[in-house]
């Protein structure tokens, strides 16, 4: 029972996953005071309003409200977020990922070369040796036939 728990949590996609779940965390932090410390004084001068919950909001005739402003804030927080971890995490994967298969088709590449020629290079000494044997004359049969003329 025990065994199984233990490599369940050893496996790297746990290990990969918690760090995830961490950096994000830390990163959520950034994130926000980004928009409470940019954003929301923009917003605030524009919209005159202390920060985009508080911007747009038009009310219902019932008394509730709907915060337009707060759904701006959300969508500009995920969109901050989606460019950070693209440009900041996805893009240089993807480079290092093609750097990597870049060398693996060239390393496959020149094993593909390098056994062709040990291919070429046992068919011409099968041939050589198979050569004498076939009847071809030799350095010597062709020195007793020029002898006998």
């Amino acid at each position: 029972m025990f065994k199984g728990f233990k490599e369940f949590l050893l496996r790297g996609n746990v290990v990969d996953l918690a760090v995830a779940v961490v950096i994000g965390a830390a990163f959520n932090a950034v994130v926000q005071k980004v928009v409470d410390a940019l954003i929301n004084p923009i917003i605030g001068m524009v919209f005159k309003a202390d920060s985009l919950d508080d911007a747009l909001v038009v009310a219902l005739p019932g008394g509730g409200a709907i915060a337009f402003g707060a759904l701006i804030g959300a969508i500009i927080n995920f969109l901050i977020v989606a460019a950070v971890v693209y440009f900041v995490f996805v893009m240089p994967m993807n480079k290092l990922r093609d750097m990597s298969k870049k060398s693996e088709d060239e390393t496959a590449a020149a094993a593909e070369t390098e056994q062709e020629l040990l291919v070429e290079i046992r068919d011409l000494l099968r041939a050589q040796a198979t050569a004498p044997q076939a009847g071809t004359p030799g350095p010597a049969a062709g020195a007793a036939g020029a002898h006998r003329e």
